[in-house]
């Protein structure tokens, strides 16, 4: 797999977010990763890029294909790509 492209990049990223909103708390998700916190933190900065390996991680976390993470169909349309907040449903 090649280099990631920017806006395939910013889904990860996004996806790493909300999987993280879904998990509580940052120490959790990098458990799942099998990575540390503050690597994380740099791929979430923009300090070291996403790459395919942690994309694979994140679609097998989310339970989704890689093609989906990297296209940005693992989360719900409107989802905040800087905090992960899905939108709030109608009614809800």
């Amino acid at each position: 797999m090649k280099d990631l492209t920017a806006q395939e990049q910013t889904n990860v990223r996004t996806a790493l977010r909300y999987l993280r909103r879904r998990s509580g708390r940052w120490a959790v998700l990098a458990k799942a990763l099998s990575m540390d916190d503050d690597s994380i933190s740099k791929v979430l900065r923009g300090a070291r890029p996403v790459t395919p390996r942690l994309a694979f991680r994140v679609a097998r976390l989310a339970g989704a294909s890689v093609d989906a993470v990297l296209a940005g169909r693992t989360v719900p349309p409107g989802t905040c790509p800087h905090c992960g907040h899905p939108p709030d449903e109608a009614g809800q």
